[in-house]
């Protein structure tokens, strides 16, 4: 049995607590400094989290912000990361606080994300490492959990796989050997770069995705539309498949990772149904990103969006819009508030 604390009360932390007690762990999830009033409504409630719509078992235990100091000076086997990319700078404060004159223990990061440092990429998992050298601690083990797996599948433990990464594959298969249930598959990889990129890039790409019943023609009815955008999704899929496999290579991943778990079958789950892909099909229907945010989904984080913003400068440097229509076309319009078009002409 191993001490694993969980950061974050939110939907995919929460979820992910269940296969780890599911292994006979010792699981704890830490609410931020945002979530106390969260986890007083959980307690009164029975912890049924709203999120979920499932009662989070008693056997989990979940522990209020002010219980940070106490709880991670405990010992742990794996500290958990289940907050927003946009948490990271406040997570490397605690953690360097916390751990200034100790080792910390293995993190597993769920966050899902890419940004922007002195004009180059930054994979999530190195920008904590830099965070935290910049707090005077140098050595942390890091991996990353890439795939298609929503967290309200998870928390009704539906089939549902998953890739652990891990630049050292001996640390990935550890975690992922701690985590695997007869629900919960987990596989191993030491592509740490190609499965966080993929897991970041394929919210873009969802989104172009969840474009397709609007894009497939201008000149037939909603009802014949509904009927055969499928067409249109699959050559948008195809090509979000290409032009992933060309970004994660660049970014120093491998191109075969972008056709297994971190990219296509995450892709798949997203522009299903999801955040992104309900933007995608507003901005299909012929808005503009500002006015389905404010006119549709103005309460809601858009992922994808977010990210093109911050790679969008980046992205139109270091590609042509000839090898990447469906990426730049995607980012571009979302980033000058335009009409989506594609070029069609330039997919391969």
């Amino acid at each position: 049995m191993s001490k694993i604390v969980i950061i974050g009360a939110g939907a995919m932390g929460s979820a992910f607590a269940l296969p780890c007690l599911d292994n006979n762990h010792d699981i704890n999830i830490l609410g931020t400094h945002l979530e106390n009033d969260f986890i007083d409504q959980l307690s009164k409630n029975n912890n049924l989290h709203p999120g979920l719509n499932i009662e989070i078992p008693k056997e989990i235990k979940i522990h209020k912000y002010e219980k940070i100091d106490e709880l991670m000076k405990s010992k742990i086997d794996l500290i958990v990361l289940g907050i927003s990319s946009k948490g990271i700078e406040w997570v490397a404060d605690q953690l360097g606080r916390i751990y200034k004159d100790a080792k910390v223990p293995k993190i597993l990061m769920l966050t899902k994300g890419l940004s922007i440092h002195n004009n180059q990429y930054e994979l999530l998992v190195d920008k904590l490492k830099r965070l935290l050298e910049d707090r005077e601690i140098r050595k942390v083990d890091i991996s990353a959990v890439g795939g298609p797996c929503l967290a309200s599948g998870l928390a009704n433990k539906v089939h549902s796989s998953v890739i652990i990464a891990n630049k050292d594959i001996q640390t990935a298969k550890k975690i992922a050997d701690m985590l695997n249930t007869n629900y919960y598959h987990t596989s191993y990889s030491d592509d740490l770069n190609g499965v966080e990129v993929s897991a970041a890039i394929k919210n873009i790409f969802s989104m172009a995705v969840g474009a397709a019943k609007g894009l497939c023609s201008k000149n037939i009815s909603n009802e014949i539309r509904e009927k055969n955008y499928l067409n249109t999704a699959s050559a948008l899929i195809k090509q979000s498949i290409h032009e992933m496999e060309i970004f994660v290579e660049h970014l120093k991943g491998k191109k075969e990772t972008v056709k297994g778990l971190a990219g296509l079958g995450d892709l798949y789950v997203s522009s299903g149904g999801g955040r992104n892909a309900k933007m995608g099909s507003y901005i299909g229907e012929g808005l503009t990103f500002s006015e389905a945010k404010k006119t549709k989904m103005e309460k809601v984080t858009i992922e994808g969006a977010d990210l093109a913003k911050e790679i969008s400068k980046k992205v139109n440097e270091d590609f042509d819009q000839k090898k990447m229509p469906l990426m730049l076309g995607m980012i571009n319009a979302i980033v000058d508030d335009k009409k989506l078009e594609l070029d069609w002409e330039s997919f391969r």
